[in-house]
């Protein structure tokens, strides 16, 4: 589903990626681990299109994406859930969920299957964004990104200041979309966590990053034997 080979990006002279590459599968959920302060989100931001990469190349189901600008990049198939949420605090549920719709024909309905995802979301329809709770708006943000049915979905940090009750929700929903999807399309799912039991209960694959390098990658089911944890401990 994507294919990232050899990306370099720098902040003035600040070298802050260095040679990355990384694939990301349909049906697989990708974990992307390690400290604050490597460059995880950045490598985020470049594969989105908000930053751009000074080498290298980003693919999407074999369309190459590496000067494709953001909104062609979501066209494409990209679904992206930045840290912090960044939901729409002043629109309504959901004015918020039709946003996630700007890439599609006008008059697309918001996919019912979003509520059944997020239940809560259907009965806060009308209710203003910045008046739900930190995991009902992760909620959002997530369904936001899901309203043009991506191919691909990228979600960074989306367990930060979450209650367990979404924490595992969240999970759930992540694993639905890998095994199952969204009328049947299974998803590949890039994301980049700091909750490290979330991470390895989840993942397919992962990959560590330390530098702006990549240092380690292998099966999720390698992580617990090759003592991931430790390369990740802050």
């Amino acid at each position: 589903m994507l294919e990232v080979k050899n990306i370099h990006q720098y902040y003035g002279g600040s070298h802050i990626l260095r040679d990355v590459s990384l694939s990301a599968a349909q049906g697989r959920v990708t974990v992307l681990l390690g400290r604050n302060g490597v460059g995880k989100t950045t490598l985020l931001k470049s594969l989105m299109g908000l930053v751009p990469i000074q080498s290298g190349s980003v693919t999407l189901a074999g369309q190459d994406i590496t000067k494709a600008k953001p909104y062609e990049r979501a066209a494409a198939g990209i679904g992206y859930v930045p840290q912090g949420r960044e939901i729409f605090a002043r629109l309504t549920v959901e004015d918020n969920l039709r946003m996630g719709l700007a890439t599609q024909p006008g008059g697309t309905p918001i996919p019912p299957e979003l509520f059944e995802l997020f239940p809560v979301l259907k009965q806060m329809l009308h209710r203003r964004g910045g008046d739900l709770s930190g995991g009902q708006q992760q909620q959002l943000a997530i369904a936001r990104a899901l309203a043009a049915k991506p191919r691909l979905l990228i979600l960074d940090e989306p367990t930060e200041g979450i209650q367990p009750s979404i924490i595992k929700d969240i999970g759930r929903v992540i694993r639905q979309l890998a095994d199952v999807g969204l009328q049947g399309q299974r998803m590949g799912v890039l994301l980049c966590e700091q909750y490290y039991d979330f991470a390895e209960e989840l993942a397919d694959q992962y990959l560590v990053m330390e530098r702006g390098e990549v240092i380690a990658s292998g099966p999720g089911s390698e992580m617990k034997v090759k003592n991931i944890q430790q390369l990740v401990a802050i």
